[in-house]
């Protein structure tokens, strides 16, 4: 498949169908704390969580529970959100879309691991103000995205699998015109194995997705 259209459309009926095998390989073992750091540094004792495609719950949501964060995961493939009610029940797992979810309340801290590029590129340029919407003014969001603009493919169980990414120029852009400052971007090794990585927090009064100036 070499279709971007065809490509970001079929993730939600691979994860689906896939699902069992995509927990077998994922496992239980944390390589991401980390990372998880940096997201659970800005925030307070306890905050509030939202994972945006959080797979079976293991390891990230699991992990995010254990330092006693209260944890909301959503995920578009039912049979992972199945996975994560039954194994990690003191969480909320929820099946949903990204680009549509509306939560009757904000969160703390918004977390986007290996999910947001799975987005075309014009539903990325369109989730960076709904981040803005979902967080409470001064949350943190972290999203994973590729080290620049275009698409690529992988492979997962026979099938393509499709990525996209903006330029960090207009992520960064994108993000302080929907209200974010104290942006890290922190570029994947071409010879490691760290993702590339963008964390920023929502200024105070900009829970609207409102412009702010600078980064």
């Amino acid at each position: 498949m070499t279709d971007a259209k065809a490509g970001a459309e079929n993730i939600i009926p691979l994860y689906e169908r896939t699902a069992a095998a995509w927990l077998a390989a994922r496992g239980t073992d944390l390589a991401e704390a980390e990372w998880l750091d940096l997201l659970t540094e800005r925030l307070e004792p306890g905050a509030t969580i939202l994972d945006l495609g959080c797979g079976g719950g293991v390891p990230i949501g699991a992990e995010l529970l254990c330092r006693g964060f209260a944890v909301t995961g959503l995920d578009s493939a039912p049979s992972l959100i199945a996975h994560a009610r039954t194994s990690l029940p003191q969480g909320e797992w929820i099946v949903g879309d990204m680009r549509c979810f509306a939560p009757p309340h904000r969160f703390d801290g918004l977390i986007a691991w290996h999910s947001f590029f799975h987005l075309g590129h014009d539903d990325q340029r369109a989730m960076i103000p709904r981040f803005a919407r979902l967080l409470c003014p001064g949350g943190t969001v972290m999203f994973t995205s590729g080290p620049q603009d275009g698409v690529s493919w992988g492979e997962w169980q026979g099938e393509s699998l499709f990525h996209a990414s903006l330029s960090q120029q207009e992520y960064r852009e994108r993000l302080v015109n929907a209200g974010f400052s104290a942006i890290t971007y922190i570029e994947a090794d071409p010879i490691g194995s760290g993702p590339t990585l963008w964390l920023a927090t929502l200024g105070i009064g900009q829970g609207n997705a409102g412009r702010r100036n600078g980064a």
